[in-house]
């Protein structure tokens, strides 16, 4: 706690730059529903005076005194407000902005209207969650992370997978944050839908590289989503039904104007549907469901309370009956996560936000066994990760050259690799072995946005990052600097640089993101991994045409990359007088490392009738184990030479939406055999000679490649007003042209009566055909 009063103080004892400036600060909300905006760009007209609203709604910008002051607010998809003011004293001035009357959305509909060529950070995507909303899905199920797919420098994992390879990342290496809490296994069905229901979402922004000072943990990428807070003025409400799922979102004000209520809800019926198609003595399916929650209370400028949630679980059972026993099976995961925040104005340049976090991933198998006699069989397998948090970060605005972050946080962990219960009754065993390992992972940070002069933007960091593992302590400084340069009013230089450190590791021998997958903690024998990530690049506004564009090049390299050694899993336990045990996993791992680097061009259009983006990426990734491929260097599973992906949403008339994404991407790095071998006995007078065994011949890992992914999609929305709000009918086609992609290869063989020799043929398995979807959407 010394550590936070000292920052607190360092800041509060600011020196004041003279006694003739005043300070202008306070909250920007929607008007309608109070919902407090994230990114608003606040300025003086006709300067490069600004700042932008934090993740909380406020600003504080200091000014010189003057009788007659211009301060504008502005946010992409609302109305610019004007305020004219005597800034002879310290102002509070909080605004409401009023949605374009253009727009169909009336929500939050995207991020901050700065300019992308003033600011310093680079590498960053945000996209408006309308846009979510109208592009095209599998199934209709609208997607968080598969869209973000659709970004330049982001690969998805296989056919239909929700997982994100970030520059050459594994899903492990990106921070996937919900309100504060990191999410650990962000996918339902295997990986095919994530687990973030649009509806209850406000912001949603990616960062791939010049990470702030602020993240840390993961090498690759954050994700960080920001849900609603809830209506402050009246009950509102939105749902959908589909094809495989429904949805229902209520907010409203407990307190009018004072504090308000989410709750959002999601749940399949797949089970439901094939209940009536199963014998009699058997009982099956599969279902998941999601449930978001959030209140807050606003006690007055200085302290706003807010508490949110999320709880989601995946199902998959079976029950049968037979000769008079019983047995049952299944699998399941689930992620639940909570955050408590306090924000606290200290004055009008120094805001904090104190949060207490929880976070919970756990995987489960089980199987029962009980026959006529009563003689039982239970086997019970689970693993998982349990998160413990405190977070406290200020903001402090001491002039319009500066804006300072700061900040510590601490996280007690408790991984459990592996945990079995077994009874037998038959041999009367039973077992109970749990592997739990406790570790505390903590960070410092502190960084400033400077503007020393009106062409340049500087952001600048420095993280400190600590991990106590048992027997061992790690202590690892991470740099941070990313910078623009302005060479016109609309055209811009950037570079930035970062070093991350992770401590907490997914280890997989499926590369898809399965819930098998084991989170593991860095030990005394496990390093954490590394990454130094360097990047350039240019980015300009059209401001007239509403376009942006950006273009960059980065070279990253890692190292204390983890994977399973070849012929391991996670069922894999020692045998031996310690049978199960803390190491057992650490037995099953190798270390390596990788390097990827390539450009990234992305054109986007956020706003009006016809918005979308053109990305395109070049692209290479390697990676290299001293116990795999014999030390030698070879391409990432997921290495993608080319990676185009094009989306558009086009609004036709008021009453009709339009939409398309088509994406092209060089096939996976995959392992095929090269020839088989075949051992033979002779027997003479037995009919020959037949093959006792064969034998596959691999060439180098990952030397052949699948065929070239592409895939059309289209929807179509018919919107109508009602008195009670309005409805939408969407109709959409995923894979239009039912493009075969392979999802994976095998080899078959057929057999030659003639030459009595089998010829090996490669066949591939293709996951989706065409699949025509509908969905009926409303909202009050």
């Amino acid at each position: 706690m010394k550590i936070l009063y000292s920052i607190a103080l360092l800041f509060i004892c600011f020196p004041v730059f003279s006694q003739t400036r005043y300070t202008i600060s306070g909250y920007v909300s929607e008007r309608g529903s109070r919902e407090l905006l994230i990114g608003v760009n606040v300025y003086q007209p006709g300067t490069s005076v600004g700042t932008v609203t934090n993740n909380y709604g406020f600003y504080s910008i200091t000014l010189p005194a003057t009788d007659t002051l211009t301060l504008a607010f502005s946010y992409v998809g609302y109305q610019p407000e004007l305020r004219k003011i005597a800034l002879n004293r310290n102002v509070e001035l909080n605004i409401e902005l009023l949605s374009d009357i253009q727009l169909k959305e009336v929500e939050v509909v995207a991020k901050r209207q700065e300019r992308i060529s003033e600011s310093p950070q680079m590498s960053v995507v945000e996209v408006p969650v309308a846009q979510i909303k109208d592009i095209p899905a599998l199934l209709g199920e609208k997607d968080v992370l598969k869209v973000l797919q659709l970004m330049p420098g982001v690969q998805k994992g296989s056919e239909g997978n929700s997982g994100l390879y970030v520059r050459g990342g594994g899903p492990d290496q990106n921070l996937i944050i919900l309100d504060d809490a990191v999410v650990y296994n962000a996918y339902h069905l295997f990986g095919f839908f994530s687990l973030f229901n649009g509806d209850a979402l406000k912001s949603v922004e990616l960062t791939k590289g010049g990470f702030p000072a602020r993240f840390g943990g993961r090498l690759s990428s954050v994700v960080e989503m920001n849900m609603k807070e809830g209506n402050k003025e009246k009950l509102h409400g939105e749902g959908g039904i589909g094809l495989i799922s429904s949805r229902l979102t209520l907010e409203g004000p407990l307190k009018k104007e004072k504090s308000s209520f989410l709750i959002s809800g999601r749940r399949t019926y797949a089970d439901a549907l094939i209940r009536p198609f199963m014998p009699k003595d058997e009982k099956g399916g599969y279902y998941f469901y999601d449930l978001n929650t959030k209140v807050n209370y606003d006690f007055g400028r200085k302290n706003k309370l807010y508490l949110s949630g999320y709880f989601g679980q995946d199902r998959f059972f079976y029950r049968s009956k037979y000769d008079g026993g019983t047995e049952k099976a299944g699998f399941n995961w689930g992620n639940a996560t909570g955050t408590l925040r306090w924000n606290h104005l200290f004055s009008e340049r120094l805001f904090a936000n104190t949060s207490l976090i929880f976070s919970n991933y756990r995987f489960n198998i089980y199987s029962q066994e009980k026959d006529r006699d009563g003689a039982e069989y239970n086997l019970d397998y689970f693993s998982g990760i349990r998160d413990i948090g405190f977070k406290y970060d200020l903001d402090f605005f001491p002039n319009p050259k500066h804006a300072f972050k700061a900040g510590v946080l601490s996280t007690y962990h408790r991984f459990t690799p592996s945990a079995i219960v077994l009874k037998d009754s038959d041999v009367n065993e039973f077992k109970r072995e749990i592997d739990a390992i406790h570790v505390v992972e903590s960070g410092v940070y502190v960084e400033d946005l400077y503007k020393p002069i009106p062409q340049l933007r500087i952001n600048a960091g420095f993280r400190l990052s600590h991990f106590a593992a048992k027997h061992k302590q790690y202590l690892r400084p991470e740099p941070r600097l990313s910078a623009s340069y302005g060479l016109r009013n609309d055209l811009s230089v950037k570079a930035s640089y970062a070093v991350m450190n992770q401590y907490v590791h997914l280890i997989s021998n499926t590369g898809i993101g399965l819930p098998t997958d084991l989170w593991v903690p860095t030990t005394s024998r496990i390093a954490p991994q590394q990454s130094q990530q360097v990047a350039a690049g240019l980015a300009k506004d059209f401001t007239e045409q509403g376009l942006t564009l950006t273009l960059e090049g980065y070279y990253k390299k890692s190292k204390n990359i983890l994977g399973y050694k070849e012929g391991a899993s996670f069922l894999l336990i020692e045998d031996g007088p310690e049978g199960a045990n803390e190491v057992s996993w650490e037995n099953n791992v190798t270390a390596g490392k990788g390097w990827s680097y390539g450009v990234e061009f992305l054109l986007q259009k956020k706003i009006g009738r016809f918005s979308g983006w053109a990305g395109y990426t070049l692209s290479w990734t390697q990676l290299q184990f001293d116990s795999l491929n014999f030390g030698k260097k070879y391409y990432a599973r997921y290495d993608r030479r080319h990676d185009i992906s094009l989306v558009g949403i086009y609004e036709l008339t008021p009453k009709i939406t339009i939409s398309g994404t088509w994406v092209y991407g060089t096939g996976n790095a995959i392992t095929l055999p090269l020839g088989e071998y075949f051992a033979y006995e002779h027997r003479p007078g037995r009919g020959g000679s037949f093959a006792l065994a064969s034998q596959n011949d691999y060439g180098p890992k990952n030397s052949s490649r699948m065929a070239a992914y592409h895939r059309l999609d289209f929807g179509i929305q018919f919107h109508k007003k009602k008195r009670w709000g309005e409805r939408t009918w969407e109709i959409s086609l995923y894979n239009a042209y039912s493009r075969k992609n392979p999802f994976f290869y095998f080899i078959d063989y057929k057999y030659d009566d003639k030459t009595q020799t089998q010829e090996g043929i490669l066949k591939q398995i293709t996951l989706f055909p065409i699949i025509p979807s509908f969905s009926y959407s409303f909202k009050f």
